[in-house]
């Protein structure tokens, strides 16, 4: 419930507050396409924690970069695993974790 409260709430900013300040964040996914995929893909407490950490370090005493989405576990193996039916791809980083890549060609 709270989880789809919060993808909701992002999904609308994403629609209209993010035209306002287009190309503005100093990170790669934005801050809100990062937080989408924490609330998507990890527990709630884990996805609130490093979703505020992300946004208090998105200004100019930070670097900014590139920061991928960390996940531990895999979820349920997928009915059909053709190009345009994966969401997500899974990159290993060391200690059984994984990178989520966003795939721009998913159609769902």
């Amino acid at each position: 419930m709270i989880r789809r409260l919060v993808l909701g709430l992002i999904w609308i900013y994403q629609r209209s507050f993010t035209l306002i300040g287009r190309g503005s964040c100093r990170y790669y996914p934005t801050c809100s396409e990062y937080t989408r995929q924490q609330f998507e893909q990890n527990p709630l407490l884990h996805a609130f924690y490093y979703s505020t950490k992300r946004i208090l370090s998105c200004n100019q005493l930070f670097p900014g970069g590139i920061d991928y989405v960390e996940v531990a576990k895999l979820r349920p193996n997928p009915q059909d695993l053709t190009i345009n039916r994966i969401k997500y791809w899974l990159v290993p980083k060391a200690g059984n974790r994984f990178y989520l890549i966003k795939n721009f060609s998913f159609k769902g």
